[in-house]
């Protein structure tokens, strides 16, 4: 009988890289904290037509992309592709505005989007995200992405860089996707397959084509900068001056408008020079229509979602795996040294130390060489001599220092332990 394996575009996240994954769900956590975002957990399945009103019906998320299935009380159920729908239907749920002021969320969890598997981009993926609702005041678009450089600076990522743009009111979108009708319709039978369906249904979806002969018709169509109405103009010029007070430096992208229906005002990806195609860490944007869109109240919102796989795979190529940090490898042989060393090493949990029990029963030989191989910074030993007094050797594993000494001692002496084993890290 063959093993069962993981299906096509998933993965096991194994101990040896889990370290990664929560350096950066840390830093994100400490970050977001200090500027006053709160975490939010949503379900991992909603009903079907949210993400058909909020996303779009005619984006490729919902066209192509959703593991969408009929549950037992034949309701149409969708694994989320995205966080912030989810979001937004819990705002408005339990009625989020009501308790006043501004609502800054966070999330962190795992997407199902069924796509081509490729390197940083997998069927089910994991995103950190957040969103910012009650405000349209641009100071707000500014924060979030503040708050986005922050992180992956704090993280260690070089080479990003950020493109920005925007696309406008509900109004002048409609203008400028008349326009990109009008310009492409000559091209129509030159445009991929793709294209010539986007024209009608999402012709802004058509600038993201990555088919060359497109790209090369998609280089003379209008820009969007040029469709802007005296509102969003404004609101786009405070942000890219806020930015500049920051010292954030970005680039003006008149193509990036996003792949999702919900954007508005501002538009914005943070991009890395190392990952290839699959070239975005973080992407998001204004979206002040949506939570109306899904029968909430009129309110405004940003945000944006970083995709944690392609931050480990540009971790990978910059630092070593960390190795995890383990005070102390309790070695014994015998059993009443065996059954004192479940005991010491729940004491020495207890009192804020790291510890690992070896519980191979095999000879202190093999023993020891796991002891070296840990990682640790000490190594305990107990045999029979030290089960008999109550005493336990203590060794230094870098400096190969060792003595004996009472276990009541070492767990009167926690301070000194910690300096020790601190200065070791």
């Amino acid at each position: 009988m063959s093993a069962i394996t993981t299906l096509t575009g998933t993965r096991d996240i194994l101990p040896a890289e889990i370290q990664y994954w929560q350096n950066i769900e840390e830093i994100a956590r400490s970050i977001l904290k200090k500027a006053a975002y709160r975490e939010i957990r949503t379900p991992i399945f909603e009903q079907t037509s949210l993400f058909e009103r909020g996303i779009g019906e005619a984006t490729d998320v919902v066209g192509k992309e959703m593991y969408t299935f009929k549950d037992k009380g034949d309701r149409s159920i969708t694994l989320r592709p995205e966080g912030t729908a989810g979001v937004v239907r819990a705002f408005i749920q339990n009625s989020l505005e009501a308790q006043g002021g501004l609502q800054r969320l966070w999330y962190a969890g795992p997407m199902f989007r069924y796509e081509r598997p490729q390197q940083g981009r997998m069927r089910q993926f994991h995103q950190i995200g957040v969103e910012v609702l009650g405000t349209a005041d641009p100071r707000a678009d500014v924060e979030v992405i503040a708050i986005a450089c922050d992180i992956l600076q704090a993280i260690g990522l070089k080479n990003l860089r950020l493109d920005i743009n925007s696309v406008g009111n509900k109004q002048d979108r409609q203008n400028y996707r008349q326009a990109l009708i009008d310009y492409f319709t000559p091209y129509k039978s030159e445009l991929d397959a793709d294209s010539q369906d986007r024209l009608t249904r999402n012709p802004l979806r058509i600038l993201d084509s990555k088919n060359q002969r497109t790209q090369e018709i998609v280089a003379g169509a209008p820009s969007i900068l040029e469709y802007l109405g005296d509102e969003s103009r404004s609101h786009f010029e405070e942000v890219q001056q806020m930015l500049a007070n920051l010292g954030i430096t970005y680039q003006l992208n008149p193509r990036l408008v996003r792949g999702l229906d919900y954007y508005t005002y501002t538009a914005f990806e943070i991009i890395s020079d190392d990952l290839g195609a699959q070239a975005t860490v973080c992407g998001g944007g204004r979206y002040d229509g949506l939570v109306k869109e899904l029968g909430g109240p009129d309110t405004a919102a940003v945000g944006w979602a970083m995709g944690v796989e392609r931050l480990i795979i540009l971790l990978q190529k910059l630092q070593p795996l960390p190795v995890p940090e383990l005070d102390f490898y309790l070695v014994s042989r015998g059993k009443k040294a065996e059954q004192q060393s479940i005991l010491l090493a729940q004491k020495l949990r207890s009192a804020g130390f790291s510890v690992e029990i070896d519980l191979s029963g095999s000879a202190f030989g093999k023993q020891f060489k796991r002891a070296d191989r840990s990682g640790a910074v000490a190594c305990l030993v107990l045999g029979d001599a030290e089960a008999e007094n109550e005493t336990v050797q203590l060794k230094w594993l870098a400096s190969g220092e060792q003595s004996a000494i009472a276990q009541s001692e070492l767990l009167a002496m926690t301070d000194e332990l910690q300096q020790r084993i601190m200065a070791a890290y």
